[in-house]
Parts: structure tokens; sequence; C-alpha cells
């Protein structure tokens, strides 16, 4: 698929004036703890907020669990790997995960971009995942379901639909992906996002477990109540990432190249443009578009690029406009809900403002 998209010219907004476009946009989220921070071509204005007394860390420079909006993270360590030579997106995972194992013919079709693209057939989570989850929904669902585990129901799998025929999101499909390219690599999934991603681009406050005491913020459920600090489990790459605010425009100014300091490394500068560019439509008259692990909406100002995320208390948006350098990283403190604001805020930014 190829676009060729021109957005319209605009005047340059100065700090002064995104700082105002911040703290109105900010009016319209409750929560504990809020910060939204804007990059263009490198500029940055950082509004933080909510309602609680601020810690002893600024909110900028605390680490807020991502939730799914890790998987941004997940499909550049999987470009990269792809650029560099070391896989291919149409290996095949069961291959890589347990060479002559018989498994189901559709899993045995299973490639490391159906996992990516949320097109392997595979549920949204395992079957059997639900047993363990439910008695501690709203503290601890994932943490009792470790990585062998989550490896081996795939293994057993029997996808409901063609590999490559449907989009259906799964957290399931790209942890597998994960633990794939651990075995692919022999690296600990963990080690290797580092490698191969966070430490070239500098992303020293990214991580994915909990940071020292007072480092990360706490979450709270809607009635504020706080909540433990989320345990990804063996999902860890769907969902585990913790980052900074700042962390967070750092990673998106190298996608939209207005850091200071753009990836000096081919097969990583290879892997930020391959993660731009769409791959795959979906939906009624295929009007949802999608990159190798970013939403893509058009907009006044050209095409958007975005990805939202929540856990048992916080939530993150991430987003980026490659046709004008504007980069948007939201995150808070509250659970969401129905009537939740806090997206549609931080995706208005994105799309609504020059």
């Amino acid at each position: 698929m190829t676009e060729v998209t021109a957005a319209p010219a605009t005047a340059p907004v100065s700090p002064a004036a995104t700082a105002r476009v911040l703290a109105e946009a900010a009016r319209a989220v409750d929560t504990p703890d809020l910060v939204l921070a804007v990059s263009r071509n490198g500029v940055r204005t950082v509004h933080t907020g909510g309602s609680a007394e601020p810690g002893p860390v600024p909110r900028e420079l605390t680490a807020y669990e991502l939730g799914s909006a890790s998987k941004p993270y997940a499909g550049l360590l999987l470009a990269r790997l792809v650029a560099q030579g070391r896989v291919r997106y149409e290996d095949r995972a069961a291959d890589l995960l347990a060479p002559g194992l018989p498994v189901h013919p559709a899993v045995r079709r299973i490639t490391l971009r159906h996992l990516l693209t949320h097109t392997s057939g595979l549920p949204g989570l395992p079957a059997d995942f639900y047993p363990q989850a439910v008695p501690r929904w709203s503290t601890d669902p994932y943490g009792g379901y470790p990585a062998d585990r989550v490896v081996r129901s795939f293994l057993r799998a029997r996808p409901r639909h063609r590999p490559g025929t449907r989009w259906r999101y799964s957290n399931f499909a790209v942890s597998v992906l994960g633990h794939t390219l651990a075995a692919a690599t022999g690296t600990p999934w963990e080690v290797l996002l580092h490698q191969q991603v966070l430490a070239p681009l500098g992303l020293d406050a990214t991580r994915v477990r909990p940071g020292p005491d007072g480092t990360d913020a706490v979450g709270h459920r809607r009635d504020g109540t706080p909540v433990p600090a989320l345990d990804t489990g063996g999902f860890t790459a769907a969902g585990a990432v913790r980052a900074t605010p700042l962390d967070l425009l750092t990673f998106l100014e190298a996608h939209t190249g207005g850091a200071a300091d753009s990836p000096k490394d081919s097969s990583l500068a290879a892997a930020l443009t391959e993660v731009t560019r769409p791959v795959l439509r979906r939906g009624w008259r295929h009007a949802h578009t999608h990159t190798l692990t970013w939403f893509h909406h058009p907009s006044p100002y050209g095409p958007v690029l975005f990805h939202a995320g929540a856990t048992l208390g916080q939530q993150a948006f991430l987003g980026f406009r490659p046709a004008t350098g504007l980069a948007v990283a939201a995150t808070a403190t509250r659970r969401v809900h129905r009537a939740d604001t806090f997206v549609a805020t931080a995706y208005g930014l994105l799309t609504e403002t020059p």
C-alpha cells in the first residue's frame, strides 16, 4: 500500500501558545495525576496537573505504565531485527519456538507479521487465562499466567480464523511475538528490547519492571483508591513498558525526525521508517488503516499515527504526525471508564491543533 499525503502549510506555533492549549485541554480530564506533553520538531512543551498533590519526583520524570501502548516498542524491535537480517516477517512462530513439534495447521502458518498486526486468528487472550484471572481481576489478573504457559497455550491453540484473513486485536499474539523473538535470538525479551530499542534511542527512563521506590506513578481505581503496580506475567511484550513522559517524547521524536540526535544506525533508521508505513486496511469499506504497529488516521494536517493503552489504574496515549513533526504523549493515573475523556483529549491535541 502506498500513500501520498501533503499536509497544509501552517504558521509556526509558539511554545506559549502550545502551553495555553495544553492547559485548556487538561481541564477536560479528571485524574489524580496528568501529563500532556507535546513536541513540535523537537521543541517541547509539557503540562502537568491532576487532583493529587505532586509527589517527590516531578510528574514528567515519573514512570507511567503504558499498557497496550507498549506494542509500538515491540513493533520497532521486530522491524529492527528484520532490518538486521536476524529474522524475517514471514518466519513462522511455531518453527522458531518449538521446531518439529506437531501443532494445528493454522498455528503452523502464523508468522511474525501476523502476530504483530493482529491478523493471526488468535483470540485476545488464551481461553484458559480467565479462570485464574477473574478472582483477582481488579488487582493482579496477569501475574499468575507466566511465559511458559503463554507459549504452551499458543502451541496448543486452534485459531478461529485462517491467519492473515481477519483483524482481531490480541494481547495473546503480541505476547507470543515477544517470546518468539527471544527464542530466535537466544536473548531474554527485556535484554533484547534494551539492546535494540531503548539504549540506541537514549531511553534511559524506560523499563519493563517497576523502578526504585517513588519513581513510578501510582494508579487509581475510579473511586480514587490506589491499585498495585502492574505485573504482566507472561504478557510482557504486549503491555509491560513503563516510561516517563519525557522519554515518551524522545521515542516519538525518533519516528518524526524531530529529535536532536536522529538514529545513526542504518537498521534502526530503516526500522523507524518501516513501522510508519501503512500495511493493511480493515473494517467497513476498509476504512481503518494500520502500520505494523500503529493505528493510522487522516487529519486536516496530514496522517496521524497513534496507540493508546490502559492498565488497572493508569492510561497512556502516544501519537505523532510525520508530515508536521508533531508528537503527543499523555499519561493519567485513573482507571479508564465509559465516559472517560482522556484518550479523546489527547487524540484531539494530535489531530485538531496546527
